[in-house]
């Protein structure tokens, strides 16, 4: 059994909360309007009652009428007022509020990089990010509309101790047990909106999924066994929907008892203090308005209902705040007179799923040199790219860059030194030379064509209607076409170390030969990290990284590893021959 249902000693509970008083916070001005117009109509309706109460006592000898009926009409008016400024500030609110939950999200989501989708499934965070912080963004709001609820049937039970002591434990009592069911309602519905919105998110993340796949599903004719698992949590957001509504009509049904039978033994009190003389008509009037006043705090349920929604919402987007974001330090790179680039793994280990991956591994790239990576599958190909340009950090061990450990350098400094492109790039920008200008809005249009030009995607941007101006969503493109503008991206930098994982596996042969042999003859200024999976690729480079089982079996020339029947058995049993550059091996610090 749960003994802490409601999650009060549970520290991403804790975690939670704070981040919704923050969220609270960013409402700004508009909160404390809100706060000011709902107490000041909240004043004007405990007031109302009193007043309307003195008129009823003034109309048989019209004593006080002339004053009465005035302030009731500006209390009215008051109340009026307060609705209106209320309404205004509510929208205004809880859109400041969302924004500034969705936009530490989004950066904190930014900061912590591709660590982000190792625990939490894209469409999940799409799902936190959207709908999850919307409802978390409400609670500045409904705080508010819940605190300032209790005034009303705190001012009653004030007014009924004014009017008669005995009325007013009376409907004491009643507010006492209303308040016991609401406290009941709060903890078991909170925990329940929690489970619901975990199996919405997780329907989303499938959705995503199936979406991104949606060629591979219709290809296999498995749409419907996909349909199944899309839909495989659905059971469990029934139940908690079911458990929601259960709460909902027990405590909609349990304070419509209580609410009426607080109001009539209200009166009944009222009454009898009416007949032995102690009350007016008027007070009697009173003590009855009064008596529904308390009642109200029924209607608090569906405020309620939206401050466990803000909760749940928050602590969901406090699990992603939870991620730690990379750290960088000051350091800068020095300064070096051939343009730098040697990378160092000293003792690196990593663990993926559970399982060590990279274990021990000791590996220098020389500086300028040009540098295949090669291994069975599952060897730590696309892990030891990653690690060489900080998109993972190693559990144990260090990367340096020109004897600066990567950590210690500024995040400008290590981002203008390392370059990547991927096998699949993501294309970011509205047209074609914004995504080969991504991550650098100073680039000239010239360094773009430039650059378009050594990854061989001129040939077909020139074809597309308006050129490199094309929007990106206008122009089709083919698996091998994006690869190229991803190389464009990259070839447009100056890095000190370009890491290309499996960049060019969709190009065509000839392109392919093309691309590869700029990658082979380019500037000497420039060191090149290559996932290779062709012979071909491994051929063309300075040196081979072999990697088997986690660790560097072999760092030599293609030619040499050749001779290797296991270095083979990665490509195929077809000579490659090799075309090694022309730069002598001892020069790269290898015995030849």
């Amino acid at each position: 059994m749960n003994s802490d249902p409601a999650g009060l000693r549970n520290p991403v509970w804790r975690q939670a909360d704070r981040l919704l008083l923050s969220t609270g916070r960013g409402g700004g001005v508009w909160i404390w309007s809100l706060a000011l117009a709902t107490l000041v109509g909240a004043g004007a309706e405990i007031l109302l009652p009193t007043a309307l109460g003195r008129a009823l006592d003034a109309l048989p000898g019209g004593g006080h009428i002339t004053w009465a009926l005035p302030a009731c009409a500006a209390l009215i008016a008051v109340m009026v007022a307060g609705k209106v400024i209320g309404d205004i500030a509510t929208g205004a609110s809880n859109a400041r509020c969302t924004a500034w939950l969705r936009m530490t999200l989004v950066g904190h989501l930014l900061a912590i990089g591709p660590a982000a989708t190792r625990r939490f499934e894209p469409g999940d965070l799409v799902t936190r990010v959207t709908r999850n912080a919307s409802e978390a963004g409400q609670v500045g709001v409904t705080a508010v509309m819940v605190g300032v609820g209790l005034v009303p049937p705190v001012g009653s039970i004030i007014a009924l101790t004014l009017i008669d002591p005995w009325v007013a434990l009376t409907a004491l009592a009643g507010l006492v047990a209303m308040a016991g069911l609401l406290r009941v309602f709060v903890r078991d519905n909170t925990e329940t909106i929690r489970g619901y919105l975990h199996s919405q998110g997780q329907i989303a993340a499938r959705l995503l999924d199936a979406l991104s796949g949606a060629r591979t599903i219709a290809a296999a004719g498995s749409i419907e066994c996909e349909r199944r698992r899309i839909l495989q949590p659905l059971p469990g957001l029934r139940e908690h929907g079911v458990r929601m509504w259960r709460n909902q009509v027990r405590i909609t049904g349990q304070a419509a008892v209580i609410g009426p039978l607080l109001q009539l033994s209200v009166v009944g009190v009222a009454g009898f203090g009416m007949v032995a003389g102690r009350l007016s008509v008027g007070e009697l009037y009173a003590a009855s308005r009064y008596a529904v006043m308390a009642a109200g705090i029924g209607s608090a349920v569906g405020l309620l209902n939206k401050l466990s929604r803000a909760r749940a919402g928050g602590r969901r987007a406090a699990e992603v705040l939870t991620e730690p974001v990379t750290r960088y330090g000051e350091a800068r790179l020095p300064h070096s007179s051939d343009g730098g680039g040697r990378l160092e793994f000293r003792g690196v280990r990593v663990c993926a799923g559970g399982e060590t991956v990279i274990d021990g591994l000791d590996l220098v790239v020389p500086a300028g040199a040009t540098v295949a990576v090669v291994g069975r599958s599952g060897t730590g190909k696309s892990l030891l790219a990653a690690l060489a340009g900080r998109l993972a950090d190693p559990e144990q061990g260090q990367v340096l860059l020109d004897g600066v450990a990567l950590p210690d350098l500024s995040r400008a400094q290590l981002r203008s030194a390392v370059g990547f492109a991927f096998e699949r790039p993501a294309l970011v920008g509205d047209t074609i030379e914004e995504v080969i200008n991504f991550g650098s809005r100073c680039r000239t249009e010239a360094k773009v064509r430039e650059a378009a030009a050594v990854a061989r995607a001129d040939t077909f941007v020139e074809r597309l209607p308006a050129g490199y101006r094309t929007e990106l969503a206008a122009a089709p493109l083919s698996g091998g076409e994006m690869q190229r503008l991803g190389l464009a991206r990259a070839f447009a930098r100056p890095y000190r170390v370009l890491i290309l994982d499996d960049a060019t596996s969709s190009l065509d042969t000839v392109t392919e030969r093309q691309v590869g042999a700029v990658l082979a003859g380019g500037e000497r200024g420039q060191t090149r990290l290559i996932i290779a999976h062709r012979a071909a690729t491994a051929a063309r480079t300075d040196l081979v990284a072999w990697l088997d089982r986690g660790t560097l079996r072999s760092l030599r020339p293609h030619s040499v590893l050749w001779r290797d029947p296991d270095y083979r058995a990665l490509f195929g049993a077809v000579a490659v021959p090799a075309q090694p550059r022309s730069v002598p091996i001892g020069s790269l610090g290898v015995p030849a």
